[in-house]
């Protein structure tokens, strides 16, 4: 997600902010594209004298963030999260924005819609995986790993985890013990490009079923044993990675074949792949 899909073919500089784990983009390179303004600077600056809500929570919305300039250096430019640069839209009265406007209000009628009837949401998501070009069987599969996950960081939250940095460690020591990869070594492995590709998408069905195990184990062992902030959640997270690990170990040497796939998902889709073995 280096650049915005909703932006199709024009190119938008962006920044992966490794502290959030969410990609930033240039808010003039986006006020540009939907205004063909000559001085986006000024346009701006005009902009958030309009409107007095935007302005007074700018400093919470843009951050300076070091990007490449038209000149090839290096420059600290005004940076925003997708949600940012979503509110900014909101405030651009131009036709080229419009667009953006009608899918904010499509996507927020879905979700009050999702709020009614939860399982919206689920058929929501299998649809969007379905467009993607992947199985039923493995859309299944997915669809449960979610909820495993779900379940996992709900637990964590009231075992007084804090979420992004601590939540990132915990996953990682999870997948170190069930698959012998961090999940950034993971992707190197699967070659995927960009910070932002989501490797469980790219995983087949034993990588997410051992996925599952993994944390599943963890979130039990944290309950039974009503483990208590970092330390001890990172030493449950060990030990349920360990079970999935265990089990991995015994299905490849009973198979002789290796549970961890370099096969992605990005020429191919799953689909496809699935009816070539």
């Amino acid at each position: 997600m280096s650049n915005i899909k909703l932006f199709e073919s024009k190119k938008i500089r962006s920044v992966w902010n490794e502290e959030e784990q969410k990609w930033y983009f240039s808010v003039a390179d986006v006020v540009e594209v939907l205004t063909d303004s000559t001085d986006v600077k000024q346009y701006v600056k005009k902009l958030r004298q309009r409107d007095e809500q935007l302005n007074s929570n700018w400093g919470t919305i843009c951050t300076p963030l070091e990007m490449t300039a038209a000149d090839g250096k290096k420059r600290k430019i005004q940076s925003a999260n997708v949600e940012g640069l979503l509110r900014i839209i909101q405030s651009i009265p131009s036709p080229k924005a419009e667009p953006f406007k009608l899918w904010l209000a499509k996507v927020g009628q879905e979700r009050l819609e999702e709020i009614e009837n939860p399982e919206l949401a689920s058929q929501r998501i299998r649809q969007i995986y379905k467009a993607k070009g992947y199985s039923d069987e493995w859309i299944e599969k997915r669809i449960r790993g979610i909820a495993v996950r779900d379940e996992l960081t709900e637990e964590w939250k009231k075992r007084g985890v804090k979420e992004k940095i601590e939540f990132a460690i915990l996953t990682s020591e999870i997948s170190k013990a069930t698959f012998g990869l961090t999940p950034s070594e993971y992707k190197d492995v699967k070659n995927l490009p960009g910070k932002g590709e989501n490797l469980r998408d790219h995983m087949n069905d034993l990588e997410l079923i051992f996925t599952m195990l993994g944390e599943a184990s963890t979130t039990e062992i944290a309950r039974k044993t009503d483990v208590q902030g970092f330390p001890e959640n990172k030493t449950a997270a060990k030990k349920g990675g360990k079970i999935a690990g265990d089990a991995r170990e015994a299905l490849e040497k009973e198979t002789g074949k290796k549970v961890v796939s370099e096969e992605n998902y990005l020429q191919l889709s799953e689909k496809k792949k699935r009816r070539l073995k």
